[in-house]
């Protein structure tokens, strides 16, 4: 397990209050709890960069690279954005306080190398919140795609494969994905509240709901320090300032058994996991969205889970799927 992964965890539990039980017995009435089926459509909720804007950003990435810093080294005043400096604002207010989603669209991809789309997004991050690290490498701008690693090897990060990936949430406040190739087929991002998914399952199954502020172990699949146990206990959901926070993994919840130091599921925490899924995979609930290249996708961790379809990608090396990932603490 990274070193980010497991501070991140420290501070979460850190963070987080006791839970408050009022709200095992009534929805969570906050703009977090959005709706798939009532939201408009991606064209209609993205904020499409201007020509002023995009100038602006071309402006600001030959002033980065003027300054002749190694990109790990920039800050953000390396990437003078006046102009969209207000609006960024906007973006991490909603993520932190509204629907927890920021779609934005218009970045020029098409124009820039691989190289300049990356220190773009790289300082991008760096505007919104401070970057951290995505594997044992400590990689802080991550690359999503598919390395033809083993679909079947249950150590692989599946965002190395073209397979399908189940709902989960990443070690960082919020996930960032710029697209800069689509797949040929399929890749679908797929986002769903937890907000609501925890509501309708109090609305359920109570008892259900209350367990999952209790622990749950979380498999390090292998990535943990010598001597270390193989799972790591976290409760999928918590409270920080009265508003609930969930961290949820259901392939890393689910393989946790499998190390001699964790118990079987009792048949509640069975149920409890298979419940919670079956809801957040409700047509209803959850929102596909298919990124164009060019197109930003910030996604709130606490209030939201993430998953993605298998996809069929190009025969042409240069035309497959690619997309670059930043994890951020706000």
């Amino acid at each position: 397990m990274t070193q980010g992964f497991r501070s991140f965890l420290e501070q979460t539990l850190h963070y987080f209050d006791r839970p408050h039980e009022a709200a095992l017995t009534r929805p969570l009435d906050v703009p977090a709890a959005w709706v798939g089926k009532d939201m408009p459509r991606l064209a209609d909720m993205a904020y499409s960069l201007s020509a002023d804007e995009v100038a602006e950003l071309d402006a600001a990435l030959a002033f980065a690279q003027e300054t002749g810093k190694a990109q790990k080294d920039m800050v953000a005043a390396d990437f003078p954005l006046p102009r969209l400096e207000p609006m960024i604002a906007r973006w991490r207010t909603e993520l932190k306080e509204g629907l927890g989603l920021q779609v934005v669209c218009g970045v020029p991809v098409d124009r820039w190398s691989e190289e300049e789309a990356a220190l773009f997004f790289w300082c991008l991050g760096l505007h919104l919140g401070r970057p951290g690290g995505q594997n044992p490498n400590e990689d802080l701008l991550g690359h999503v795609r598919d390395t033809h690693a083993s679909k079947a090897d249950p150590m692989v990060r599946l965002y190395q494969t073209s397979a399908n990936i189940d709902y989960h949430c990443d070690a960082a406040d919020v996930v960032g994905l710029l697209c800069l190739k689509k797949a040929k087929t399929g890749g679908k991002s797929r986002i769903v509240s937890s907000v609501s998914v925890f509501n309708r399952l109090v609305a359920e199954q109570p008892a259900l709901a209350a367990r999952l502020f209790e622990p749950f172990y979380l498999d390090s699949r292998n990535e943990t320090r010598e001597g270390a146990s193989g799972a790591v206990p976290i409760p999928p959901c918590r409270y920080a300032d009265g508003k609930l926070r969930t961290f949820y993994h259901a392939d890393y919840f689910r393989s946790a058994v499998r190390h001699a130091d964790v118990p079987a599921f009792s048949q509640q925490e069975q149920a409890c996991l298979d419940r919670y899924e079956e809801i957040a995979s409700d047509p209803d609930l959850y929102l596909d969205m298919e990124l164009e290249p060019g197109t930003i996708q910030l996604l709130s961790n606490h209030t939201n889970l993430h998953a993605r379809t298998e996809y069929e990608d190009h025969d042409e090396p240069a035309e497959r799927r690619h997309l670059l990932r930043l994890w951020l603490s706000l």
